[in-house]
């Protein structure tokens, strides 16, 4: 049975964030040695001649999460792919090759990566969570749903999971249990601006703009240089009835990021033949801070619920149509951990 390799504390912390170090496989040394994993080169004129051919450079997990965290994901994958031939017992080389493939546009091969490292480890949470990402961009999202819940059973109070599963839920058209899902991913970690951001989209995206303004209103307060939540904000505003405070928030987002267009659009739609003062102005400081106080609510753990079991077969799944995003408002980014 090959033995285990590590992975190493590096500065890749998107991947690992979240994973304390009894998560890992102890370090082991990366030189040449009887158990380094070697790749065969192409045969070369030696062969020929009857000569031994000079083995390629060994391939190791190091080498091949430098090329991930270089961004060559490409490479990345060939390089794990090597990685795991050689040491496919270690559960570790298959997720990082399924972290690879996914970002090199290969979904189903990511997929096959996550199972089989999930086969190695069924407890593997990063397998589990980063499979149902890939299977949420594949819109298979009842095999997603099952997956989180999975690692969630493992970690009920876990911000990431939890987080995904509002997604998730979202996605099925679970409006209700996705937005108890981020209340209490908010619960466990209430300066994620992101998950803010998105409860706000939630409640954009279903004409609740109101309900909007607490969440993007304090995602703007924690992180006031962030182009993408000052504008969300505008349309909130603007949705509400407050252009002159819209106005505010687009400008806002232009100061930060003179090239962001969706900003630009709405500042000059709300800004179109002059405005008048609004007679009772926007108090978002205010609005912040009762958010604030909401997410103290959200920290206690919340009893099982239909958010906590799969959802039956008879659920049916939002359209693009269903719940269009407006060309206006960004949604949060999904990053692989």
């Amino acid at each position: 049975m090959s033995r285990y390799f590590s992975i190493p504390v590096f500065a890749l912390t998107t991947i690992l964030a979240g994973c304390g170090r009894s998560d890992r496989p102890q370090t082991t040394s990366t030189s040449a040695g009887a158990n380094t994993p070697v790749v065969s080169g192409s045969s070369s004129a030696n062969d020929s001649a009857g000569e031994t051919p000079v083995a390629a450079a060994p391939v190791t997990y190091e080498r091949a999460e430098s090329m991930y965290g270089a961004g060559n994901y490409a490479e990345a994958s060939q390089l794990f792919t090597a990685y795991t031939e050689s040491h496919p017992e270690n559960p570790w080389g298959h997720y990082m090759l399924g972290l690879a493939a996914w970002k090199s546009g290969e979904r189903d091969r990511a997929i096959t990566a996550f199972d089989r490292s999930l086969q190695l480890d069924p407890t593997h949470r990063k397998s589990l969570y980063n499979s149902g990402r890939v299977l949420l961009e594949m819109r298979r999202s009842q095999e997603a749903l099952e997956r989180i819940q999975k690692a969630l059973a493992q970690d009920p109070l876990s911000n990431e999971g939890l987080r995904l599963l509002g997604r998730t839920q979202y996605q099925l058209g679970k409006v209700d249990d996705a937005i108890q899902a981020y209340q209490q991913a908010l619960g466990a970690d209430d300066r994620d601006v992101w998950l803010m951001n998105n409860l706000g989209l939630i409640y954009i995206e279903q004409d609740r703009a109101l309900e909007a303004l607490p969440p993007l209103a304090r995602a703007v307060q924690i992180r006031s240089n962030a182009p993408v939540f000052q504008n969300n904000l505008g349309v909130a505003l603007e949705r509400s009835g407050y252009p002159v405070a819209a106005a505010e928030a687009y400008e806002a987002a232009i100061a930060v990021d003179s090239t962001y267009q969706k900003a630009a659009v709405a500042l000059a739609r709300v800004t179109a033949g002059g405005q008048q003062p609004e007679p009772e102005p926007v108090d978002l400081s205010t609005l912040a801070q009762q958010f604030q106080s909401e997410i103290e609510g959200w920290r206690e753990p919340v009893p099982a619920n239909d958010s906590m079991v799969p959802v039956s077969d008879s659920a049916v799944p939002l359209s693009d149509s269903a719940v269009p995003v407006s060309d206006s408002i960004t949604a949060g980014q999904e990053k692989p951990e």
